[in-house]
């Protein structure tokens, strides 16, 4: 989502005359584009803002801004952490991006309206003209204003921004605000777009993807709605919630051949106690009978998922479930975490005493890495052989060698040349690190999964 944000501010901006540069050096305004999921992002943050105000010494007139769910999150207190910061502006205030820069770069004199807490045509202006834009726009869905891409043959696609749920570790409701669904004739029109310009590969965005409606059109219907337009080849998904995983999906994932075969599912946790702390509404029993009805109807489907260790008041015995589920799932690739207090949720307010020491915390984190890639190197292992068809994606880490894709989202790298990105090929699997593929081209075989 934070790559596809990035995406539609440099599309504002390009339309308003400005030119994307490549180097900081080179640029007049340089936008830090923030998440607030985890403190570690935060910090790596507030590091790189303090480099960058190095190069105001020489160009005082330099814009820095921060914008995303760091900068909702943290408001003005960031222009007292980063006082050289110039621009906080929340994921709601894009629209109001170019003007807000205006402002800046005239240096007007703060006003009457200067000092509500705007949003568009609004912002509040903090001391030494500095901006703040951090109004939630209920309605704002970025609908008419067309993203940035780079060149290649995939795109993220936004149907949905914002999250009605409550998960008492995630800070994403109250930076984003509620659930906000693009209108189905857009969405289309969109990914119509893209394909007529060569983007065959498109993945469709939002914090709970799966829970998508537009009017009667649920989101089984969009997927498939998606997958029969002229052009794409591939579709896939992120993030779904386990509860909207329903007979309906799953049909549409088996059946339209556009769908790729992979499901990323966030389990977050292998015990029902931590479980309904974490407010996420389902059990393990109700998890696994997900699982069990995706894997039924598409066998070959690979299942990623996220985990979180060190929940407040998670005992050594729940961590030890959530070992177990890794172990009876058997998850082709895990996102693991430390729980990362944000103040402002439900969590935070737990407490004290049931917060996990931190030392305890990283020895679970570091056993939960060593067990799915256990699990992830054994599956993988048993994996070279197959024939698979590789979407070339970008130039490999040596020379000679491309990276692509196989359709159930496993990396290859094999040799060829990079003027070939965006073709599609068959590769052969023939070793494997652990987490990715090395492989080589073939004319033979059948890909795997039949495409």
């Amino acid at each position: 989502m934070n790559i596809s944000d990035g995406e539609l501010m440099e599309g504002i901006l390009a339309s308003e005359g400005y030119e994307i540069v490549r180097r900081p050096e080179e640029a007049d305004v340089v936008l830090v584009n923030t998440c607030a999921i985890r403190e570690h992002a935060e910090k790596r943050v507030l590091g790189r803002v303090a480099q960058l105000n190095g190069l105001k010494s020489d160009r005082p007139e330099l814009v820095i801004g921060v914008t995303g769910c760091m900068a909702q999150r943290l408001g003005e207190t960031l222009l007292q952490e980063a006082p050289y910061v110039d621009l906080v502006m929340g994921p709601d205030g894009y629209r109001s991006l170019p003007a807000s820069l205006e402002r800046l770069g005239t240096g007007a004199r703060p006003g009457p309206e200067d000092r509500k807490r705007g949003g568009e045509g609004h912002p509040r202006r903090g001391r030494g003209g500095q901006l703040t834009v951090l109004d939630f726009h209920p309605a704002e869905n970025y609908e008419g204003l067309e993203q940035r891409r780079t060149q290649g043959p995939s795109a993220w696609v936004p149907i949905q921004r914002g999250c009605d749920h409550r998960c008492t570790f995630c800070i994403v409701p109250y930076v984003r605000g509620g659930e906000k669904n693009r209108s189905l004739s857009e969405i289309l029109s969109e990914i119509e777009g893209l394909a007529e310009r060569g983007v065959s590969e498109v993945t469709l965005l939002g914090q709970t993807v799966n829970s998508y409606r537009w009017e009667d059109v649920t989101f089984a219907a969009l997927l498939r709605r998606v997958a029969r337009i002229a052009g794409v080849r591939r579709v896939r998904f992120t993030s779904p919630h386990p509860n909207d995983v329903t007979p309906d999906l799953v049909a549409a994932m088996a059946e339209e051949p556009a769908v790729c075969e992979h499901l990323h599912l966030p389990a977050q946790s292998g015990n029902d106690r931590t479980l309904k702390r974490m407010l996420r509404r389902y059990t393990v029993k109700d998890f696994l009978a997900k699982v069990d009805m995706v894997r039924e109807a598409i066998p070959d489907i690979a299942i990623s998922t996220d985990i979180i260790v060190g929940f407040p008041g998670e005992s050594d015995a729940e961590f030890r479930d959530t070992l177990e589920l890794m172990r009876s799932v058997r998850f082709d690739e895990a996102y693991t975490y430390k729980y990362s207090l944000r103040d402002g949720t439900p969590a935070a307010r737990l407490p004290e005493q049931d917060f996990v020491p931190p030392e305890q915390a990283q020895a679970r984190l570091e056993e939960l890495i060593e067990v799915s890639r256990g699990v992830q190197a054994d599956i993988n292992a048993a994996e070279v052989g197959r024939v698979e068809e590789v979407l070339i994606e970008k130039p490999g880490r040596h020379e000679g060698q491309v990276l692509g894709r196989t359709r159930r989202n496993k990396v290859v790298v094999f040799d060829g040349d990079e003027s070939r990105i965006g073709a599609y090929t068959r590769v052969e699997l023939e070793r494997t690190t652990g987490a990715t593929f090395a492989g080589a081209e073939t004319t033979t075989g059948v890909p795997a999964v039949p495409v």
